[in-house]
């Protein structure tokens, strides 16, 4: 783990003040404390505290503190205490505070969540200074205990730290890949990033199990439609990002994967038998209970087959503290998803959801709309008797253990040296593509066209779709499949759609990016694209670059590939794999109805 109780190199001159002030006593207390706390000399018991000593420190809580410990909230701007401008003034109008770290001070946060577009993550060291002056913030105020500092780095569809950072395959690549290895390494690597950033919480794995091809939510997001190889992909992910001093989180409760409603937008309801939910959704969050996660995060859907009352599984006891808890013996931090989202809000008013979230059994409660509204109501619940206060000193002493296994009391701050010699070196970057190249799958060849005879430096032309980088730092896919198969030997041209038609002649082949065509839609312009491409005569290389459905709503091409994801990583891999530097070996971890079988895939 990059993290040095030893060399406090720190980002900026204010995070060694903060060094200095919150960590004057480190050496016998830990980074957490300073030995002023007029309730505790010693702050929080340091070098992972056993239970008792953290219960003795939660008495020592105001209720107010131990409030604050629940919520994990977003907050506006690149630094904690200076933000751009926009950023400050969006924090006062949210959350009456200007900056991050008077937010964290003021509500005894437990936790900040990373967001790109609240302006959280563009570049490594930018990223762990932001860390470093959170922590100062939380280490010198309240409790004095220190952040869990989280974000949805997945990696695929849904990153939001981008290059210079490795990025890796994200989930139903490396369900293609078929390797736990390689899944453990990718989270090892990648939760060592994290940590090197000052992030110890991601909200990742996702063991949701995809069945459904209509999801709008999951798809590639999920490792795929095998209950069992999802549940062994899990758990090694689990056991690589905890590797890594990363709290991995499993998500989502009770499994999100069968659903045709996105939560972010609405309320879906899932349809499954308890039988099913048994044989189908449960087997993953089992084998990530049984690999030791350190957290849960539920899912904003309607589940009737466990609890048949219509509360969205985030407040559903039957399904929070019946079933995770005492089903599966879950017994570490249950974190809700973002409160913010639609499918959480449609039933209860903005008030009264966090309140129904703990009574349900949850801990954590992720980004409310209106944190003020959300602290109020609870603190609120507890003085009227609704909570009790050792209901909520249950969930704090949780998350404390959580921090205290990620050894957050033994050092909350990253350093420059653990960025620079953590966060996107050469051996992770190789690594990732490692990985990659036994990911993509080779779903059609039946002319033999690939391998193409780089050697003979043949000209491609390059087309399709250029969906937006996840992380805004990778891409566009099309040009960077181009530059990839050019520096193979070919001679690739990448073009938009509207001229690709007229470009074809001279060339000997034409490989077309699609990214999730719609059933039954001729008039799709990909549908158009492809049909008019085919007609053309030119050999068509199609190149699945999301949900691996799209070859059955398109015409049969003389090649096809999926590639799962658009990112960098699978645009090399892919061009490795079309020009015979590395042999295909990713299997379908779906079907695709119509056309191919589960574990289908071509190794030449």
């Amino acid at each position: 783990m990059p993290h040095h109780a030893s060399r406090r190199t720190l980002i900026t001159a204010a995070a060694m003040a903060a060094v200095a002030a919150a960590g004057a006593a480190s050496a016998s207390l830990g980074t957490h404390g300073t030995p002023d706390d007029p309730r505790s000399p010693e702050g929080p018991p340091g070098h992972h505290p056993d239970r008792a000593s953290l219960r003795r420190f939660v008495d020592g809580m105001s209720l107010a503190e131990k409030v604050g410990q629940l919520f994990v909230s977003r907050a506006y701007g690149h630094s904690a205490t200076d933000p751009d401008p926009a950023d400050a003034e969006q924090n006062q109008a949210l959350f009456g505070v200007r900056t991050a770290a008077e937010l964290a001070a003021r509500y005894h946060l437990g936790g900040i969540v990373y967001f790109a577009w609240a302006h959280n993550t563009r570049t490594p060291h930018q990223i762990a200074a932001l860390s470093v002056g959170l922590q100062q913030a939380a280490l010198t105020s309240g409790a004095r205990i220190p952040l869990l500092l989280s974000t949805d780095q997945e990696h695929g569809a849904v990153a939001r730290i981008g290059a210079p950072a490795t990025l890796f395959p994200g989930a139903m690549a490396l369900g293609a890949g078929g390797s736990t290895a390689d899944a453990q390494r990718a989270a090892r690597i990648a939760g060592a990033e994290l940590a090197a950033l000052g992030i110890r919480q991601d909200y990742a794995p996702v063991a949701d199990v995809n069945v459904n091809p209509a999801n709008p939510v999951i798809g590639v997001r999920s490792f795929g439609s095998d209950p069992h190889a999802v549940a062994a992909l899990v758990a090694a992910q689990v056991r690589g990002y905890q590797g890594a001093g990363v709290a991995a989180t499993a998500k989502h409760f009770p499994g999100h994967g069968d659903t045709e409603t996105d939560s972010h937008v609405g309320l879906p309801v899932m349809r499954h038998t308890r039988a099913v939910w048994e044989e189908l959704d449960e087997p993953p969050f089992r084998a990530a209970v049984e690999a030791g996660v350190d957290a849960v995060m539920t899912a904003h859907i309607v589940f009737p087959a466990l609890d048949p009352s219509g509360d969205p599984a985030t407040l559903s006891r039957p399904i929070v503290t019946g079933i995770l808890r005492e089903r599966l013996g879950f017994q570490g931090v249950v974190v809700t998803d973002a409160l913010d989202m639609a499918g959480v809000r449609q039933k209860y008013g903005d008030d009264r959801v966090p309140v129904l979230a703990l009574l349900a059994g949850c801990d954590q409660l992720l980004n409310p709309p209106d944190l003020g509204l959300a602290y109020r109501s609870v603190l609120a619940a507890v003085e009227a008797g609704e909570l009790t206060e050792a209901r909520i000193e249950e969930s704090v002493l949780r998350i404390l253990e959580l921090k205290s296994r990620r050894g957050l009391f033994d050092e909350a701050y990253t350093t420059t040296e653990a960025v620079d010699a953590t966060v996107g070196i050469r051996r992770h970057r190789d690594a990732a593509d490692q990985i990659a190249a036994r990911t993509t799958t080779l779903l059609a060849n039946p002319r033999g066209l690939v391998p193409i005879d780089a050697a003979a430096g043949p000209r491609l032309l390059v087309t399709g779709t250029d969906p937006a980088s996840p992380t805004g730092t990778t891409g566009p896919p099309t040009a960077v499949l181009a530059r990839e198969l050019t520096a193979l030997g070919c001679r690739a041209t990448a073009v938009p759609p509207a001229r690709a038609v007229a470009a074809v002649p001279g060339h000997a082949a034409v490989l077309v990016c699609t990214y999730n065509v719609p059933e039954e839609d001729d008039e799709n312009a990909q549908h158009r694209l492809v049909t008019d491409l085919v007609v053309s005569g030119v050999p068509v290389i199609l190149l699945a670059v999301r949900n691996p459905y799209d070859p059955a709503r398109l015409p049969a091409c003389a090649a096809e590939l999926a590639t799962y994801s658009w990112t960098d990583v699978e645009m090399r891999a892919a061009a490795r794999v079309l020009t015979g530097a590395v042999r295909p070996a990713g299997r379908l971890p779906v079907p695709v109805p119509g056309r191919y079988p589960l574990g289908h895939g071509l190794t030449r």
